[in-house]
Parts: C-alpha cells; sequence; structure tokens
C-alpha cells in the first residue's frame, strides 16, 4: 500500500483532527508504524504490557477472555476507527486484560506511549478527542456490566425467546444466529449458554435443537 494509501485511510480516523503534513511527515519519520495483521492473528496477549496504541485503519478485532472452563468469551469488537489500548496506555497498570485477536485482516497505525503523549500537548483538538473516546469506552464498559449484572442467563434467553415470539408469531422459533453468537450476544459464554439451556429442557420448558427453539411452557412468554 502506498503512502498516500495510508495517508487517506487515516484522514477517517482520530488522525483526523491533525494537520495532513503532519500525518505524512510523522509516517515518514516511522512515529506512525504501519501494520498489519492476518486474521485470527494475536495482537496482544492478556497480561502483556500496553505500551501504544493502535488506530484501526481497515480490519475488525474481537476483545476476548478465556473463562474458567478454557471456553473463549467475547467481550467487544473494534472496527475502522476505533483504537487499540485507548484506555490502557496511560494506566498505572498498563497490561492488557484480555487478548485480542484480528477477527479478518486487519490494518493499523501504532503510535508509541511517548509520541501519543507529544500530540496530545502540542495538538489540543486530537488530545479533546482522544478523552472523549476514553470517555465513550468507559459509559459502553460500564453499561455492559450493568446489563450483565441485572439479568440473568435465563433471564437473557426469555427476553430473546420473547422477542422472537413477537417477529415470528410461533412458538416454534428458529433461531435467528448461531447458539455461538447467541452467546456473546448475552456476554457469556458458550458453555454457560448450553448450561441454562439443558435446564430448562429438563424442566420442560423448552425443546432446544441447532436450528429452532420450541417453547413447551407457553408461560414464559409475555
Amino acid at each position: 500500500m502506498s503512502e498516500n494509501d495510508y495517508t487517506l485511510k487515516c484522514q477517517n480516523t482520530i488522525l483526523s483532527v491533525l494537520p495532513l503534513k503532519i500525518i505524512e511527515a510523522y509516517i515518514a519519520k516511522g512515529w506512525f508504524v504501519k501494520r498489519y495483521y492476518n486474521k485470527n492473528e494475536i495482537i496482544h496477549a492478556e497480561g502483556e504490557p500496553c505500551k501504544q496504541i493502535e488506530i484501526i485503519l481497515q480490519g475488525k478485532v474481537v476483545i476476548e477472555r478465556i473463562g474458567l472452563e478454557g471456553d473463549l468469551m467475547t467481550i467487544n469488537y473494534l472496527n475502522s476507527a476505533d483504537i487499540i489500548g485507548a484506555n490502557l496506555v496511560f494506566s498505572s497498570t498498563a497490561y492488557y486484560p484480555m487478548t485480542i485477536t484480528a477477527k479478518k485482516p486487519t490494518e493499523v497505525i501504532i503510535i508509541n506511549k511517548e509520541i501519543l503523549f507529544e500530540i496530545c500537548n502540542i495538538y489540543p483538538d486530537f488530545f479533546i478527542q482522544f478523552i472523549k473516546i476514553i470517555s465513550d469506552m468507559s459509559v459502553m464498559i460500564v453499561t455492559k456490566m450493568k446489563n450483565r449484572i441485572s439479568r440473568t442467563i435465563r433471564q437473557s434467553i426469555i427476553t430473546y425467546i420473547n422477542k422472537q415470539y413477537e417477529l415470528q408469531g410461533t412458538y416454534l422459533i428458529k433461531l435467528t444466529m448461531s447458539k455461538k453468537a447467541l452467546a456473546e450476544m448475552f456476554g457469556i459464554s458458550r458453555t454457560s449458554l448450553s448450561r441454562e439451556f439443558q435446564k430448562m429442557v429438563c424442566e420442560g420448558l423448552l425443546k432446544v435443537d441447532s436450528k429452532y427453539i420450541e417453547v413447551l411452557n407457553k408461560d414464559i412468554i409475555e
């Protein structure tokens, strides 16, 4: 990819607040480092120190953690213009708490901590946007945690069933996504979801297979 292509992609990110000549100069000097990750390549492992940020120019990244039973739980996805490590790089405990992996081929611009600090000092517009991104990430994390704490796995399943009953108009509900994707949407592991489904089957509430959920006890439909 040419320098101009990278410069244009930078214009669709937080770097757009910087003068174009500065972006070009920083790329030329190697202060903005271009990096390409293949699909399923680990970008950062859990416990690795965070010494930089990565601005995603193109692609998709998944943040995952390993559950107690060894299964992977998806925490969040990052897409073009999102930033990896924004909320960690200046932290007193700057270590990645989860594994970050390229979900598909991904291009990033890497900015180390020292260069980032310099840019924040020289360009206040960049600093304001950077703080806004960190603040938005904090709100998003708190919101997700509230949703997970306030709702049990069974409540999440029942909410999904009720919504699909409204849309499909039948007690034989066709799954609109894989069980893995459903677990990710609930913010739980695939194993935990399967365990709760099995409990509901044993209690005579549902009949579940790979493509359908059949509601046997109509009382769970609100």
